[in-house]
C-alpha cells in the first residue's frame, strides 16, 4: 500500500543549524558579558563577579530565546516546513489509507464530567465526520472501529465521583454503539500517577495497537488532525513519538483570554523555531501526540528515582523524560508545527479542520498552582542530566525545563544586587548621577529589545499573513501591545512564586500531584490577598527603599516593584471574567483564530456542553447506562529503565516493515 512505504524524515543540516544556533547565542552571551564587565568595571572584585555571572546567565537564556525565535520567524515567513525545510504542503488525511490500529487514551483523576466528557465527544464526532467525508460517491464509508479505539483510563480513587464518570461513559458507549468502541478502566489506586496509569494500559493493552494517541482531559483533537498523524507514522516507521502544537481554547476571564492570545500568536512560530534545531531530538509534553506503542513500552518505562520526595521519587514531569528515553532507543521524537502554520494569506481557512486544542487554568493563582508542580518534577531532571546513554539534545532538554524556573531565581538575584548598589553607591558618595552611563543605557536597551523580539515578530508575522485570523490588523496590533504590558507586570509574580517554590522544594517541602482547576473560576479578594499581600508588601517596601536612595534607580526598576505592587488587584481582577467580556466583545480585542476562524470542533464542543445531562440516564430503565466490558488483555512486560548504565549495543532498530504488519511482532 502507497501508505506504507518506509520514509525516514529528512533534516538536511541538522548539525549545520544547532552549531548556528550555538554559535549566535554564544555571540550574543560573550558580547553582552563584555559590555557588563564594563559597567561594572568601577565595582570591587567581588561584585564584578557576583553580577556578571548573574547576568551572564540571564543574558544566554534571553539570548537563547531571542535566536530560537528568529529562526521560527524566517522559517513561517518563507512558509517551510521546519525539519525538511519543503515548502509547506498540507496533505488531505485519508481514512481510505489506514492500515493500523491506534488507541486514542484519555487519563482522568477526578475531572469534571461535563467538559471531559463532551470534549471526547467531539473528537470522535470530528474523526468519524471526517471518514463520511473522506468516503467517494457511492463507496461505503470505512468504520472507524477498525483502526480506532477509545479508552477512557480513571484513576479516580471517590467512588461517588467514579460513578458519575461511569455512567458518562456508558452514555458515550451507547451513542457510538456499532461506530466507535469507547472503554473505560478504572484502577484501584493511582500509583505512578499519569505515567503509571498509562504504563498500565499499555501492559494490558498495548499489544493490541500500533499507535496510542494521549489526550488530557481538557484536549480536542479534530479527525483530520488524528488522521494525518496516525497516516504520517504509518509512512515513517523510524519516528516514535510525533507531537502537536496545543493551542488553548474557551477562555473567557482576563487572564485566559490574554494568555489564549498570546499562545495563538507566539506559539505557531516558537515551535517552529525549536523544530528548526531539534530536529528528530524534540521533547515530549504529555498530550495531543502519537506514540508509537511498541517503541514506548520497550523503552520509557520510567524508573523511581532514589532518595525522598521532593527531589526523589516518583519521577512527575515524566514527558520529558520519556521523550528522551525514546530517543536514546534509537526512535525520532518530532515537534510537528504544520497544524499550527498551515494557514496562509491565500487560503486562510485552509487549517480550520485542523486542529490541536487544550484548555487551560482560568487564573492567576490556578496557573502558579500548576506551575508549582511542573516545577517540582523539572528540578528532579537536573539528577537525570549525567543519565547514560542520553542524547546531548535530551540533556538540554533537562536542563532547559529546570532553567525555566531557576532563571527566575537568577533575575531576583540581579534586581536585588543591583538595587543595593545603588544604594550604596549613594551612601558612600553622598550624591547619585542623574542619568546611568550610555554603556548601561545601551546594554540595558540591547537586553530588553531582544527579551521583546520574540512578541514583536510573532505580531509582524501575523500582520503580514494572517491579521483576519486575530481579528483585523488594527486590533491585532492594540491587542498585542496591551498583552505585552499584561506579562510586563505579571513577571515579576511570577519570579516572586517561583523563588518561592524553589526555597520550599529545598527545604524538602514536596507537593501532591492533584487534580487542577480547569473551570472558569473567579478569585474572592480573601483568596487573592492570602497569596499576594507578601507581594504588595515587599513591592512597597523595595519602591520606598529605592526612593529614599536612589531615585534613578527607583525609576529604572519601576518594571519590576510595579507589578509587586500591584499584585492583588492584577491577580483578582484578571480572574474576572466580566473584564474578559469587556476586553473582548466589547473593545474587540485579544481575538484568536479559535474565535475568528469558528472551527466546527469547537461549535460541536459548545453545542455539547450545552446540552450535556449531568446525571445520564438510560430513557428505558432511568437507571445509569451499563458499562460494557473492555477489550480482552494481551499481558506484556514494560519493563522500567536505567539511568546508570545503557548497553547501545543491545538496542533494535526501528521496524522499517509496514505499520500493518508491525502488531504482529509485538
Amino acid at each position: 500500500m502507497p501508505n506504507t512505504i518506509d520514509i525516514t524524515p529528512s533534516i538536511p543540516w541538522l548539525k549545520i543549524r544547532r552549531a548556528f544556533l550555538a554559535i549566535m547565542v554564544l555571540i550574543s552571551s560573550v558580547a553582552g558579558c563584555i559590555a557588563m564587565s564594563r559597567v561594572a568595571g568601577s565595582l570591587s572584585m567581588g561584585w564584578q563577579i557576583t553580577m556578571l555571572m548573574l547576568f551572564a546567565l540571564t543574558f544566554t537564556w534571553i539570548a537563547l530565546a531571542f535566536w530560537g525565535a528568529v529562526c521560527g520567524f524566517v522559517v513561517c515567513a518563507l512558509r517551510r516546513d521546519p525539519l525538511s525545510l519543503r515548502k509547506l504542503d498540507m496533505e488531505a488525511p485519508s481514512a481510505r489509507l489506514l492500515v493500523s490500529r491506534t488507541a486514542i487514551v484519555m487519563p482522568i483523576f477526578a475531572e469534571p464530567p461535563i467538559p471531559t466528557f463532551a470534549g471526547l465527544e467531539a473528537t470522535c464526532h470530528s474523526l468519524l465526520g471526517y471518514a463520511i467525508d473522506d468516503s467517494e460517491e457511492g463507496e461505503a464509508a470505512r468504520p472507524m472501529c477498525e483502526h480506532f479505539e477509545v479508552f477512557v483510563l480513571s484513576d479516580t480513587q471517590d467512588a461517588s465521583v467514579a460513578k458519575l464518570e461511569e455512567a458518562h461513559v456508558g452514555a458515550l458507549q451507547r451513542r457510538f454503539a456499532n461506530k466507535l468502541a469507547i472503554h473505560y478502566r478504572r484502577r484501584p489506586n493511582n500509583e505512578g500517577r499519569k505515567a503509571g496509569n498509562i504504563a498500565e494500559f499499555c501492559r494490558r493493552w498495548g499489544r493490541n495497537y500500533d499507535f496510542m494517541i494521549v489526550l488530557d482531559a481538557d484536549s480536542l483533537m479534530s479527525g483530520a488532525t488524528l488522521l494525518r498523524m496516525v497516516q504520517r507514522m504509518q509512512r515513517q516507521p523510524s519516528i516514535g513519538l510525533l507531537q502537536t502544537v496545543p493551542i488553548p481554547v474557551g477562555q473567557k476571564t482576563l487572564f485566559g483570554r490574554f494568555t489564549q492570545f498570546a499562545s495563538a500568536l507566539y506559539s505557531p512560530m516558537l515551535a517552529a523555531g525549536q523544530s528548526f534545531w531539534q530536529g528528530d531530538a524534540a521533547n515530549y509534553w504529555g498530550h495531543n501526540a502519537i506514540i508509537r506503542t511498541r517503541a514506548f513500552m520497550d523503552y520509557a518505562g520510567l524508573p523511581t528515582l532514589s532518595g525522598k520526595p521532593p527531589l526523589g521519587g516518583e519521577i512527575l514531569s515524566h514527558d520529558f523524560v520519556e521523550a528522551a528515553l525514546l530517543k536514546r532507543g534509537g526512535w525520532q521524537v518530532i515537534l510537528d508545527t504544520s497544524i499550527t502554520t498551515a494557514v496562509s494569506r491565500h487560503d486562510p481557512y485552509a487549517s480550520a479542520s485542523h486542529n490541536s486544542f487544550e484548555a487551560m487554568p482560568s487564573n492567576l493563582l490556578d496557573f502558579a498552582k500548576r506551575d508549582r508542580r511542573w516545577l517540582q518534577g523539572n528540578l528532579q531532571h537536573l539528577r537525570l542530566l549525567g543519565g547514560a546513554g542520553l542524547h546531548p539534545m535530551s540533556r538540554l532538554h533537562f536542563f532547559y525545563g529546570a532553567f525555566a524556573y531557576l532563571s527566575s531565581v537568577v533575575w531576583l538575584g540581579l534586581l536585588v544586587c543591583t538595587s543595593i548598589l545603588a544604594s550604596y553607591q549613594v551612601l558612600s558618595d553622598a550624591g547619585e548621577k542623574d542619568l546611568p552611563e550610555p554603556l548601561s543605557l545601551g546594554l540595558l536597551s540591547i537586553t530588553l529589545g531582544m527579551l521583546l523580539a520574540p512578541k514583536l515578530l510573532g505580531l509582524v508575522l501575523a500582520f503580514w499573513q494572517t491579521p483576519h485570523a486575530f481579528g483585523g490588523r488594527l486590533r491585532l496590533l492594540a491587542s498585542t501591545f496591551l498583552e505585552m504590558l499584561f506579562a510586563a507586570l505579571l513577571a515579576p509574580l511570577m519570579m516572586a512564586w517561583h523563588s518561592l517554590f524553589i526555597i520550599n522544594i529545598l527545604l524538602g517541602r514536596s507537593v501532591d500531584w492533584q487534580t487542577q482547576h480547569r473551570g472558569e473560576r473567579s478569585l474572592s479578594w480573601r483568596e487573592t490577598w492570602q497569596h499576594t499581600g507578601w507581594m504588595t508588601i515587599t513591592g512597597l517596601v523595595w519602591a520606598g527603599a529605592m526612593v529614599s536612595f536612589s531615585p534613578t534607580a527607583f525609576g529604572w526598576l519601576t518594571p519590576a516593584w510595579l507589578g509587586l505592587v500591584g499584585a492583588a488587584p492584577l491577580v483578582k481582577y484578571s480572574s474576572s471574567g466580566t473584564w474578559g467580556g469587556v476586553v473582548s466583545h466589547r473593545l474587540g480585542l485579544l481575538k484568536t483564530p479559535s474565535n475568528c476562524l469558528k472551527p466546527p470542533l469547537l461549535d460541536d464542543y459548545a453545542k455539547l456542553m450545552s446540552e450535556s445531562d449531568p446525571h445520564p440516564l438510560d430513557p428505558i430503565t432511568q437507571a445509569p447506562f451499563v458499562l460494557q466490558l473492555p477489550p480482552a488483555e494481551r499481558f506484556s512486560q514494560m519493563r522500567c529503565q536505567s539511568f546508570q548504565q545503557f548497553d547501545r549495543q543491545s538496542l533494535v532498530a526501528p521496524s522499517m516493515t509496514s505499520t500493518s504488519t508491525s502488531r504482529e511482532t509485538n
